[in-house]
């Protein structure tokens, strides 16, 4: 789908560490990306999922057993991880997200993935070999996750993207959905109070954490108008209020 459409991300430490699994039928050209970068695929310690949507977990169990790596991921996703079906509706967070809602390729059924490691809090990646830690950023959904090294990159999923998936590159915006808008914003604003280096989207080139803030500043208003209105959705148990 281009090249930043969907990323997946190769962290490198003492042992390498997987970001991310792609749609269904990618893992074997991101093991292949491995191993072009040098890496041993068979060295990699950890898969790291940031959420349970399929184009970021699609690809998770392929790619676990083409490498032997452990697959790690947030308790409060786990069941789009064991049924292989991310959780709907889908909220859309603008034109885009409402027109990709209607593509019936986010609504397969993926091969389902067990993680080895179920995340419940902030987590230290040290014992997988990378000086990094996972760290919960609710809100795109209620499972989602981020990884922050600690020369400060910040792999930050869905948590915000780059316009038009990469196509206007620097832009700062919303990824096609949320399950709570105002919760993903929180998670965002406590990521760049940790002054993260730079920001490395799901969806898009890496972002400038200064011009996030302003857009996030912005945001925010936007979301509390819309708020005070009676008109954003937000997940429930049940589905969509």
């Amino acid at each position: 789908m281009g090249r930043h459409h969907i990323n997946a991300y190769l962290l490198l430490g003492r042992r390498p560490v997987v970001v991310d699994a792609g749609t269904p039928g990618s893992g074997r050209r991101i093991h292949d990306q491995i191993a072009a970068h040098g890496v041993d695929p068979a060295d990699v310690s950890l898969i790291v999922l940031t959420h349970g949507h399929i184009d970021h977990f699609g690809s998770a169990a392929e790619l676990r057993r083409l490498t032997g790596a452990p697959v790690a991921g947030h308790v409060a996703d786990l069941g789009p991880y064991r049924t292989g079906r991310a959780r709907e509706p889908y909220l859309p967070t603008g034109p885009l997200g409402r027109l990709m809602a209607r593509n019936e390729n986010l609504h397969l059924t993926v091969p389902p993935v067990e993680p080895d490691v179920i995340v419940t809090g902030e987590t230290g990646l040290e014992d997988f070999g990378l000086a990094a830690r996972v760290m919960p950023t609710p809100g795109h959904t209620a499972g989602s996750i981020s990884v922050l090294t600690d020369q400060g990159d910040l792999v930050a999923g869905d948590l915000i993207a780059t316009s038009l998936f990469g196509l206007v590159p620097g832009r700062p915006a919303n990824p096609p959905f949320h399950d709570d808008p105002l919760r993903n914003l929180a998670s965002l604003r406590e990521m760049l109070a940790l002054n993260p280096t730079s920001l490395h989207v799901g969806h898009g080139a890496p972002l400038e954490p200064e011009r996030v803030r302003r857009w996030a500043d912005r945001e925010h208003r936007r979301l509390s108008r819309l708020a005070a209105a009676g008109r954003l959705p937000v997940r429930t148990e049940n589905g969509a209020a």
